[in-house]
């Protein structure tokens, strides 16, 4: 054993405590979302692409609730944090571009497999721009409710909306125009487009609508699993089509932003209606009691 020197406490040998179970179950879920994912692709190269789509689906939830559930049982951590990121990067980097290429892209050989390597590393580069910009001082502050380009959970299930239209019995679209729309997604994702998150959106349920929101969310489940293709397709194209309102919301509120900084203080805006002093008047005789404080 090395001997420790009085004078030097610095070199006692660090012991670590331990890890409150609280903190391991967060991770325990973000490694089921890792094992979904690898699952997907194994599924893909087998041909199974039915079950490969609903893995990567399945660790999508999965990677919705890891970060509640380790904010609901104060359980986060940088290792979490680092963990998940490198989850997002295979579950919805790499995964739903290896099923885009088995599923159809192959045919145009390296062409489709260039548009799968540029979307799984279109991935990787989102998540590392939102670690790298997720303590900027300098975002505004309404920017907390929008997302920097597409998160990378929805653009892989958006992604694979081509193949939820086959299992509906649509005839497949031409390769090429798979993989245009493959790098469509992918360029969303690396972009600078604001898109809304619903952060900030109240979680807190009056107590008269328990019971409704639980019954509506039994019955999104029971239509998720009896048609799990046309809620997929149905919600990929509405989540695209609501892209240009969040854009337009962010601009809004950077425009507001802009005119409150440039307007000095105690000065009303130009369009804003003019103040006029109040005009003095005789005080009204008043009968009620008057309250001590």
């Amino acid at each position: 054993m090395t001997p420790i020197d009085p004078q030097h406490p610095e070199l006692r040998r660090r012991r670590f405590r331990p890890i409150p179970v609280r903190m391991l179950v967060p991770n325990v879920i973000t490694l089921l979302a890792i094992c979904a994912g690898l699952t997907a692709i194994r599924l893909s190269t087998e041909g199974r692409m039915e079950l490969a789509v609903a893995a990567i689906v399945f660790a999508a939830v999965l990677d919705g609730l890891d970060g509640r559930v380790a904010r609901m049982i104060k359980g986060q951590s940088k290792f979490g944090a680092e963990l998940d990121s490198l989850a997002d990067f295979v579950n919805f980097g790499v995964a739903p571009g290896l099923i885009l290429y088995f599923w159809q892209l192959h045919e145009l050989n390296n062409g489709g497999w260039i548009a799968a390597m540029v979307f799984a590393i279109s991935g990787g580069l989102r998540l590392a721009r939102f670690n790298a910009t997720m303590d900027d001082p300098n975002k505004p502050a309404f920017a907390v409710n929008y997302f920097t380009g597409v998160p990378a959970p929805a653009g892989a299930i958006t992604v694979l909306l081509p193949i939820y239209l086959a299992f509906l019995g649509l005839p497949n679209p031409p390769a090429i125009l798979t993989a245009l729309y493959t790098l469509l997604i992918a360029f969303l994702m690396v972009s600078r487009l604001p898109v809304f998150s619903g952060k900030t959106v109240r979680m807190r349920v009056p107590p008269e609508m328990v019971l409704p929101v639980f019954v509506s969310v039994v019955f999104f489940i029971a239509l998720l699993i009896g048609y799990p293709w046309h809620i997929l397709s149905a919600g990929s194209v509405l989540y695209l089509a609501s892209l240009p309102a969040g854009w337009k919301s962010y601009r809004d509120h950077a425009r507001k932003a802009a005119a409150a900084e440039l307007t000095p203080a105690g000065v009303a805006p130009a369009n804003s209606p003019p103040s006029y002093p109040p005009v003095a008047s005789e005080p009204e005789h008043d009968d009620r009691p008057t309250r001590l404080n």
